[in-house]
């Protein structure tokens, strides 16, 4: 056979390769993407690069990084940072890593803005977290006014990292008592807010029942205490004809619309899948007087 020979591989992908199988061996859900994304962390390099790195530039601390997440330790803790769209945000400890399904939500929610016949939309996002949607929504409708609104001190240190040099304006606050002096003004009002039922805490994920916080993730027996309290905000702060959108859990799906009920002055609430065609949030319409 003609041709020329492979060249040597490089030590870096051939720990990459070790570490995929020691990542894949604890039960991490994603082990080739975690391991190159910690080699690319730790390394300075973009993942596509990783080839490029020389033998003697090996850094010894990929393997205490695999090791951290071998325990389970989240990814986006290890590198300090999480992409959502267009993003790349700041997260740790004390503050929810925003997850890839949210992304539908926050595209449902853009469009449905856009459709709007409003010059300058104003926008709330309620139990903000990292601000991952409501960054989201400033940058993608560029003349929106958007508030972000966190209860969580831990939180709001990376809300604020996040928003820094944005128009995301930024409160400190309640979800269910936030900004009374927008009530019937808003367009839009969306939240990722806590909805796992306190009775699933031991089938939840060890990243985040260990490292997310408690308050970011559970919500009364059946998860949609805090829901309840939102639909109550939402009718509060929107316009007539504004528009509410709730992440929920997949096996929540069809008990959330029957919260925006039109007996609470709710129009064309509906369930909404993700792409994976799983029920992921729902909507509703504020019903005109």
């Amino acid at each position: 056979m003609g041709g020329r020979p492979p060249g040597p591989r490089s030590l870096l992908l051939a720990e990459v390769a070790q570490a995929t199988q020691r990542l894949a061996d604890a039960g991490v859900p994603s082990p080739r993407n975690d391991a190159e994304e910690l080699a690319a962390f730790v390394h300075g390099v973009k993942r596509g690069e990783l080839h490029s790195v020389p033998d003697p530039d090996f850094d010894a601390r990929y393997w205490e990084a695999i090791n951290r997440r071998v325990a389970r330790e989240p990814l986006q803790h290890i590198t300090g940072r999480a992409y959502f769209r267009y993003l790349e945000l700041q997260v740790g400890p004390g503050v929810f890593v925003p997850r890839p399904e949210t992304e539908s939500v926050v595209g449902w929610a853009i469009d449905a803005v856009r459709a709007m016949d409003v010059v300058e939309p104003l926008i709330v996002d309620l139990c903000t977290g990292s601000g991952a949607i409501a960054l989201a929504m400033a940058q993608e409708v560029p003349r929106s006014k958007v508030h972000a609104v966190e209860l969580s001190e831990d939180a709001l240190k990376y809300t604020l990292k996040n928003a820094e040099g944005s128009r995301v304006a930024v409160h400190q606050g309640d979800a269910l008592a936030a900004l009374p002096e927008l009530d019937g003004q808003v367009d839009l009002v969306i939240s990722n807010p806590p909805y796992i039922p306190l009775t699933e805490w031991e089938y939840v994920a060890l990243e985040a029942r260990e490292y997310d916080p408690q308050m970011a993730l559970f919500s009364g027996d059946d998860g949609l205490d805090t829901i309840r309290g939102l639909e109550r905000t939402a009718h509060r702060l929107l316009r007539p004809g504004g528009i509410v959108v709730v992440e929920h859990a997949d096996t929540q799906g069809g008990q959330v619309p029957w919260i925006f009920s039109e007996e609470e002055g709710w129009a064309d609430a509906a369930d909404h899948p993700d792409l994976n065609n799983r029920p992921r949030f729902a909507t509703a319409r504020k019903a005109r007087p």
